[in-house]
C-alpha cells in the first residue's frame, strides 16, 4: 500500500493568498485516494479595484498580512495539526516577486519550526498537474495553461517533465480580457466581466483579428487583438459620443469568440502533435483562470472529441490561483524524493520546459515563464 501523504500547500503568487491540504492515501490496492482537505483562497480584488489592474507592492503586503491566517484556517476546517502533516509545499515562482518571497518565507518559518520537509514548487506545475489532483489523468497528456500570465500546450510527461510545444508570443489571454475590461470601463477581475457582457452580444458583430493563424505551429498571439479592440471602441465613442451598452455586448462578444477561435484552432494543432507520439489513454486538458470561461471550454471539448482525447476541465475553484493544487505537485515531487532546503528562493521567472528557448525573451534572471 502508497504511504499517505499529508501536504499543506501555499500560494501567493499573484493576488490569491491561499493555503490548502491535501491527502494521499493508498487503498490496499495499486489504487490510490486523494482529498482536499481544506482550500482556503483570500482575494484581493477589493484591494486593487481602483488600479485597474494588480499593484505588486500592495499584492505583497497583502501576502505578508494573510498567509498565516490563511494557514490556520485551512488546518482548523481540515481537523488536522501540524503534527499530522508530512511536507510543506510553496509555490517558489513564477509570479510577483514580493508576493511568492511572503510565501516562501511563511513556509520555511513553519518548516523550520517543525522539521517538516519543504518542497519548492513551480506555480505552473501546479496547474499542470491538477488534472491529476482531480481526475487521476495518466501520462502523457497535452495541457493547455491558460491564465491571465501564461499561455502554453505542454505535453505532461511527469510531475518535472514538461515538453512546451507552444505559448504566447507577447500578452497572456487573461491579461487581453482584463485589458478590455479596463478598455470598455468594466470592473475586475476583468475575465469573469467580458464574459457575462458577452452573454448578451453578438459575436460576429466585429470582425476581430485571428493573430498567427496562418502559421503551422501551435504559438499565439493576443497582442494585436487589444489594440484592434481599442481601435473598434474608439471609433464607437467618436460616433455615438459614448459607448452605448449594446454595442458594449456586441464587442465583448465578438473579441470573445476571437480568442476562443485562435484557441481552439491551436489546440487541433498541439493535439495533433500529441496523438503523433500515439499515447495509451489520451488526455487533453486546460487548466488556468481563463479555463473558468464556459465558451472557451465548450470549444476546447469539441476539439478534445474530435481527436478521441478525454477531455479535462478541473472545476472552476480549481482552474485559478489555489493551495490545493500547490499541495498536490509538492506530494508528487516528494514522491520522487525531491525536497529542498532552506536556501530555496524565490523566482520570477521559472518556465516549465527549460529545453525549450524562451518565447518571450531573457533577462538578468533568466528566461521568462
Amino acid at each position: 500500500m502508497a504511504r499517505t501523504l499529508t501536504f499543506l500547500g501555499i500560494e501567493s503568487s499573484c493576488d490569491d493568498t491561499a493555503a490548502a491540504i491535501v491527502r494521499q492515501s493508498g487503498t490496499g490496492t495499486n489504487e490510490t485516494r486523494t482529498e482536499i482537505l481544506a482550500s482556503v483562497v483570500s482575494g484581493q480584488t477589493d484591494l486593487h479595484a481602483a488600479f485597474g489592474g494588480v499593484v505588486p507592492e500592495i499584492a505583497a503586503r497583502a501576502h505578508a498580512e494573510k498567509l498565516d491566517l490563511c494557514v490556520e484556517q485551512a488546518l482548523e476546517q481540515s481537523g488536522v495539526e501540524l503534527s499530522d502533516l508530512d511536507g510543506i509545499a510553496v509555490t517558489a515562482g513564477p509570479g510577483l516577486i514580493g508576493g511568492v518571497m511572503s510565501g516562501v518565507m511563511c513556509a520555511k518559518g513553519i518548516a523550520a519550526g517543525t522539521g517538516l520537509p519543504l518542497v519548492g514548487v513551480n506555480h505552473l506545475a501546479g496547474h499542470a498537474l491538477t488534472p491529476r489532483l482531480t481526475d487521476d489523468m495518466a501520462y502523457p497528456y497535452l495541457m493547455l495553461l491558460v491564465s491571465g500570465g501564461h499561455c502554453q500546450f505542454l505535453i505532461a510527461h511527469g510531475p518535472e517533465e514538461f515538453t512546451r510545444l507552444g505559448g504566447t508570443i507577447d500578452d497572456a489571454p487573461g491579461e487581453a480580457f482584463d485589458k478590455t475590461a479596463k478598455l470598455l470601463a468594466l470592473p475586475q477581475p476583468g475575465g469573469p466581466n467580458v464574459e457575462v457582457e458577452a452573454e448578451g452580444g453578438d459575436p460576429k458583430a466585429f470582425a476581430f483579428p485571428r493573430p498567427l493563424l496562418d502559421r503551422p505551429n501551435c504559438d499565439m498571439s493576443f497582442s494585436g487583438l487589444k489594440t484592434a479592440l481599442l481601435r473598434t471602441r474608439d471609433e464607437v465613442v467618436a460616433r455615438h459620443g459614448g459607448l452605448p451598452r449594446a454595442i458594449r455586448r456586441d464587442i465583448c462578444a465578438s473579441f470573445q469568440a476571437a480568442v476562443t477561435d485562435v484557441l481552439v484552432k491551436k489546440s487541433r494543432r498541439a493535439l495533433a502533435e500529441y496523438m503523433a507520439l500515439a499515447p495509451e489513454t489520451p488526455g487533453f486538458a486546460v487548466a488556468g483562470g481563463v479555463a473558468a470561461n464556459r465558451a472557451i471550454r465548450a470549444g476546447l471539448e469539441s476539439v478534445a472529441a474530435e481527436s478521441g482525447a478525454r477531455f479535462v476541465a478541473p472545476p472552476l475553484r480549481l482552474c485559478t490561483d489555489n493551495a490545493a493544487m500547490i499541495a498536490w505537485a509538492g506530494i508528487e515531487r516528494f514522491r520522487l524524493g525531491h525536497t529542498d532546503q532552506m536556501d530555496l528562493v524565490a523566482r520570477p521567472r521559472w518556465p516549465l520546459d527549460r529545453k525549450a528557448a524562451p518565447l518571450l525573451g531573457s533577462g538578468k534572471k533568466g528566461a521568462k515563464a
